[in-house]
């Protein structure tokens, strides 16, 4: 095997790349190709079989390095084609500034740094899962390649010391350390003992020269073969080979140019053609592709219920559940929650360590760290919500849950599962001004607009349990995320019948004829129901609308939102900063500020929110 020359074709592909877009990180890419070229004989990954289910992951965690990795997968055989490659960054092309899953070969979409770490937990968690569920011992391994920007991202060290826990032998982390970012040196804010850190959370750490091949190789068989999670803490040169920009923080962000790339090419004895293809290097990674094949072809799994979960045959039934009952949404969804678990094999999740508050306790099953089906994220939300993507790309229906103040600190994670369009499941419980004595620092007031703002997201908040199962049977067909936000007080509201919100709305409270419309949603809709019914004594007809998902409602036909709403006086009423109501509303009675400690009742009174209030002000207007 001649890693130099496949080492030189990868990095002087991405060069290339780099040099033609005007744009990347060249560095990085020269930096990382002795090891790329060396990990290439050990992975287990084909063009023939890109989603077999035995496949190793090959995740970028600096998604900065893209070009090396479509260079890398080009070469390989994958679906990326030369004139891809020559239209690296621009409109439309397989080949994005950073990585995305449209893309053959590509994992998961990596963009801010310490994402594709926790990514590679949770593909790790994952396949320790479905190898438990399928009795199967998949040989599957992830690789994860990052870089200091991740590690001291704190994303990454959440996810690490969570994987600690999980006791991954399946997970390789390979830590390229040149010492360098944007801003110079990485002395100046980042000195930790990078072994000692990972040495104090149980991982094999092994450190190597990264330019050395025999290093490399031997680096890579001991992983392979550890009983632990392990670190390949490999020392490197950014942008190795390019003359005087080696080792420099310039060769970060912009392009090599045309007169040092060739020097450089030259100085590796390459030839200087732009893009020049080297067929050996083919041959050689076609190798790679023929001996995963072999592996994937006498992978057999016997066709359980678990097996056919997990290419999407879902199976449940809600219809004996209770819809009469009043009580707070985290309970109603705590029941539906456990039915799910109990008739998917694949449905499974956890909290940040807040499970009996969120409810989200899967009762007929044990610990995710004993084979079961509850995931104990600890006070991890960041990497909890990465950890669930990679769950969603190994066909698993995973939730996360905290509450929904705390939606903030997972929000990036949140970001790349609606990019990535992957069905996965957030529980926001603690949902409004409602969390009482908490204060100001537990109720959320910008929260819920920001979920419904995020594209690609359907955001419910139910207002009983008919709501609620009618949003999880949305959720469950539709190819992206959904949040699920929900009281910890009781709703005092019910039916009886499981409402149409295909369109995001239903008739909470119709009046014939009526001239006042009330939009509402979760907790409050019983307030607005409770102002209509005065407003009807006073001789307004007022019908009171629940809405529990803006975003389905935003995307239905103008001539459905007309009859609804077409020559009514609409008002809007929602415990939150939601603005986005003024869409539809004329007034609107929200919250203009942040929370006050106090018992529920008062911080409602105290900020306006009581039925002869919002009546009288209606009726003055």
């Amino acid at each position: 095997m001649n890693y130099q020359k496949i080492s030189n074709n990868l990095k002087f592909l991405s060069v290339d790349m780099i040099n033609k877009a005007n744009s990347g990180h060249p560095g990085v890419c020269m930096g990382l190709s002795d090891i790329l070229s060396v990990l290439s004989t050990h992975l287990n990954i084909s063009k023939d079989y890109p989603e077999h289910l035995n496949r190793d992951r090959l995740i970028f965690s600096g998604g900065h390095a893209s070009a090396l990795l479509y260079s890398f997968l080009h070469l390989s055989g994958f679906d990326i084609s030369l004139d891809e490659l020559k239209n690296f960054r621009q409109l439309g092309s397989k080949t994005p500034g950073h990585p995305e899953i449209t893309t053959q070969g590509v994992e998961i979409a990596t963009g801010p740094l310490g994402q594709g770490i926790a990514n590679a937990v949770g593909y790790a968690m994952a396949i320790k899962f479905i190898n438990s569920q399928l009795n199967q011992a998949l040989s599957s391994k992830v690789y994860c390649l990052c870089g200091d920007g991740d590690l001291q991202e704190g994303i990454s060290y959440e996810a690490l010391s969570l994987a600690q826990s999980q006791k991954l032998n399946n997970l390789i982390l390979i830590y390229d350390c040149n010492k360098i970012s944007i801003e110079g040196k990485t002395n100046i804010t980042f000195n930790e003992d990078i072994k000692a850190r990972f040495s104090s959370i149980d991982f094999m750490v092994i450190e190597i020269n990264g330019h050395d091949y025999e290093q490399i190789n031997q680096a890579l068989l001991s992983a392979k073969n550890a009983n632990k999670a392990v670190l390949i803490l490999a020392n490197t040169n950014i942008a190795n080979g390019a003359l005087e920009l080696q080792g420099s923080e310039k060769s970060h962000g912009a392009p090599l140019g045309e007169e040092l790339s060739i020097r450089a090419k030259q100085n590796a004895a390459y030839p200087v053609e732009e893009f020049y293809i080297d067929l050996e290097v083919k041959e050689e990674l076609a190798k790679m592709s023929a001996r995963a094949n072999e592996i994937f072809t006498n992978f057999k799994v016997e066709n359980n219920d678990f097996y056919k979960a997990l290419n999407g045959e879902i199976k449940y039934d809600l219809s004996k559940i209770d819809l009469n009952k009043m009580d707070a949404t985290r309970n109603t969804n705590e029941i539906i929650l456990n039915e799910l678990a109990n008739s998917i094999p694949t449905f499974l999740g956890g909290s940040a360590d807040l499970a009996p508050s969120n409810k989200t306790n899967l009762k007929a099953f044990a610990s995710f760290n004993e084979n079961g089906k509850n995931i104990h994220f600890g006070i991890r939300e960041h990497a909890m919500a990465a950890i669930i993507n990679a769950f969603a790309r190994c066909n698993l229906l995973a939730f996360c849950a905290t509450f929904l103040v705390f939606s903030d600190y997972l929000k990036p994670a949140l970001r790349l599962s609606a990019l990535m369009k992957l069905k996965n499941f957030y529980i926001f419980s603690h949902d409004s001004i409602g969390v009482g004595e908490d204060g100001p620092t537990h109720q959320p007031i910008e929260q819920l607009s920001t979920l419904r703002n995020i594209p690609n997201l359907l955001t419910f908040r139910p207002a009983c349990m008919a709501e609620n199962i009618a949003a999880w049977q949305i959720a469950l067909k539709h190819q992206s995320p959904s949040a699920f936000v929900l009281s910890r007080s009781n709703t005092n509201y019910a039916i009886n019948y499981i409402p149409d919100i295909s369109n995001g709305v239903y008739f909470a409270y119709e009046i014939k004829d009526y001239t006042h419309l009330i939009i509402s949603s979760g907790s409050e809709v019983k307030l607005a129901i409770d102002v209509a019914k005065i407003l009807n004594e006073k001789g307004i007809k007022t019908s009171v609308l629940s809405m529990p998902c803006f975003n389905l409602f935003d995307k239905a036909s103008c001539e459905f939102k007309n009859k609804i709403l077409k020559d009514k006086k609409v008002i809007a009423i929602e415990a939150a900063a939601s603005n986005e109501l003024y869409k539809y509303a004329s007034k609107c009675f929200l919250m203009q500020s942040f929370g006050e400690s106090a018992k529920e009742k008062d911080v409602f009174k105290h900020f306006g929110f009581e039925a002869d209030k919002i009546a009288n002000e209606i009726i003055k207007a």
